[in-house]
């Protein structure tokens, strides 16, 4: 059965959809204000303090509690957020500036200001299983989200964004001009160079990678690879960066020609997904969805870029999807986050992709999980004959 979400995960980020007032006590400015008054103990701050909730990372992982599930649910992980007084308290005062924070966003609804911070470098006494809080890697907190649940969605959503700015801030220390340091403005969303003569302003750069289903409509079948034998069953869609001076399409049909030498022509947009799961070199990064029709069917493979790739029919997609246990994984990370949290067991990346150990083993593939924009694409066109795709009908061909 195809799933389908109100939004791809990481998306929806439910603090984005806040904008503060100009001029409000939370704007981004008089938060940043309040924040340096609250950590340097002054007084003299006359404008009431807002709360302030604070998210820590390590090593690119948030900080998360779970909680038990029961016979018919499974338990369901939290964003660790601490109190800037409890973040204090783990810090040598001297050593805790709002320069390490990073500013998310802030609600005039209950007068928050929420921020994120890496912890990697201290020596912190957080996520002890004492406290119920451990790190998790986020990539576990992805499959271990339930997707029809919002509020997940949402803690999902949050974390992603915070990773991305933290690890932004992480590989944009030196300015790209002159080489000087940077230092944070704004609350930690921008940053500019140190140097007075260079001055110049830093922006977090978003990475657009286009991700392409091949349709052969004439056969009726798609085109998919696998990248890793790591994962031998494991197919998805093409991928790959877009170029300078290159438009989206273009690459699409580029990264097609150059992975699998299949001449690609009409193009059509599906959706986007921003995508935080990928190394620290390149923290922000937006899979843009195409559907791409193609022109030759004869496969020439890059092996330095795939370990496969096929056409495969309507049918066998159709049976990947109906048999995957895609709930089975998701059920299966939740209570892996739990132990975590209760200290029975280590944080190793539980998945990269998709659990295939909860695949059907008698399915000739695998495809990603909900997770993951791959799938939609994928589950669009297997069942385009009875679902809408951005508000177009579809056909089977």
């Amino acid at each position: 059965m195809s799933i389908n979400l109100q939004f791809h995960a990481f998306a929806g980020n439910p603090l984005s959809s806040k904008f503060p007032i100009s001029g409000d006590p939370i704007s981004p400015s008089a938060a940043l204000e309040a924040l340096n008054a609250r950590i340097t103990l002054n007084t003299a701050h006359s404008s009431p303090s807002p709360t302030f909730k604070v998210l820590p990372f390590r090593n690119g992982r948030p900080l998360a509690s779970s909680a038990a599930g029961s016979a018919h649910s499974p338990p369901i992980w939290r964003l660790g957020w601490l109190g800037l007084d409890h973040l204090r308290a783990s810090f040598d005062n001297s050593e805790l500036s709002s320069d390490s924070l990073v500013y998310l966003s802030s609600s005039a609804e209950n007068d928050a200001v929420y921020w994120a911070i890496d912890v990697s470098a201290e020596a912190l006494d957080l996520g002890s299983n004492d406290s119920g809080l451990c790190f998790v890697e986020l990539r576990t907190l992805m499959v271990a989200t339930d997707w029809s649940d919002l509020h997940a969605m949402g803690n999902l959503a949050i974390a992603g964004h915070a990773k991305a700015l933290l690890e932004w801030h992480n590989v944009s220390r030196f300015c790209g001009h002159c080489g000087e340091k940077t230092v944070p403005i704004e609350g930690g969303r921008r940053k500019k160079c140190s140097n007075d003569s260079c001055n110049k302003r830093i922006y977090p750069r978003v990475d657009p990678v286009v991700i392409m289903l091949v349709i052969d409509r004439e056969n009726d079948r798609a085109l998919l690879a696998n990248r890793s034998m790591r994962m031998p069953r494991l197919y998805t869609c093409l991928s790959g960066f877009t170029e300078p001076g290159e438009s989206l399409e273009e690459a699409v049909r580029r990264e097609t020609w150059e992975e699998t030498g299949i001449e690609v022509g009409e193009v059509v947009y599906h959706s986007s997904q921003p995508w935080p799961v990928v190394p620290n070199s390149i923290p922000c990064q937006l899979m843009v969805g195409f559907f791409a029709y193609a022109k030759s069917h004869e496969i020439t493979m890059d092996k330095k870029e795939l370990e496969d790739a096929q056409w495969y029919s309507r049918g066998d997609v159709k049976k990947a999807l109906t048999s995957a246990k895609y709930k089975q994984a998701q059920r299966t990370a939740a209570a892996k986050v739990e132990q975590m949290c209760e200290g029975l067991v280590n944080n190793p990346i539980f998945a990269s992709d998709f659990n295939v150990d909860s695949a059907d083993e008698h399915a000739l593939i695998v495809v990603p999980g909900p997770f993951a924009i791959a799938h939609h694409l994928i589950s669009s066109w297997a069942f385009s004959d009875q679902m809408v795709v951005n508000g177009v009908e579809c056909n089977s061909k």
